[in-house]
């Protein structure tokens, strides 16, 4: 589907912030001492009538960081094989610093103030990201450092299901569950859900960009 050069920007409908949908895939649920195993960053953009509609997607695998735990039952969900040669993990600091890279080139290009972190269970993905930020010594992040959107919250009241392959469903988004917990897949449909509960509320007369101005 082609989309026209936005004529309404995104920074006018987010109070300046640019909502970038982040998903993670890690050893555990400690964001302190589990491994963070994936981290994805899926960007969105808004068309010249005001419709979010979802843009590339950035992935890559990571190598756990030194003494980090990994619970077999983790790995047992995810199916991910940390110590396959074939996953052409890099390091925290590498992955962060890839993302936040680009990230910070479209906060540059929207006119934004800074990004807002999207995810479904937000909260889960945050100190994920916060954690390796720490670890990894980055003094630039692009991220709100304690606000954020969770689309399990958003899907909650907009589909009374927060699952995210329920909601999906709900909201007449494929989803394919065989692909599932690959930090590249979950953050595209996690985009998707957040760019449909948007638009929907929308055209229902909720906020509108353009009114803003």
């Amino acid at each position: 589907m082609a989309h026209e050069e936005a004529t309404v920007e995104i920074k006018s409908r987010f109070r300046g912030f640019l909502p970038v949908i982040i998903d993670v895939e890690t050893g555990g649920f400690n964001s302190k001492t589990d491994a963070l195993l994936e981290v994805a960053a899926t960007f969105i953009k808004m068309d010249s009538d005001g419709e979010l509609y979802v843009d590339e997607t950035i992935h890559h695998n990571v190598t756990p960081f030194e003494g980090a735990n990994i619970e077999p039952s983790a790995l047992e969900f995810t199916g991910i094989d940390p110590h396959n040669p074939l996953r052409g993990a890099i390091s925290e600091l590498d992955a962060l610093e890839s993302i936040f890279k680009s990230i910070r080139k479209e906060i540059k290009s929207t006119n934004c103030n800074r990004a807002i972190l999207v995810g479904h269970n937000a909260h889960f993905d945050a100190g994920f990201i916060n954690a390796a930020v720490e670890r990894a010594g980055i003094k630039r992040n692009p991220f709100h450092p304690f606000s954020f959107f969770d689309t399990a919250t958003l899907s909650g009241l907009a589909y009374g299901h927060t699952v995210l392959a329920k909601a999906c469903a709900l909201a007449g988004l494929d989803f394919d569950n065989r692909e599932a917990h690959s930090a590249a897949y979950d953050a595209e449909r996690t985009a998707q859900l957040f760019c449909t509960i948007v638009n929907v509320w929308r055209q229902c007369g909720g906020f509108d960009a353009q009114l803003s101005l």
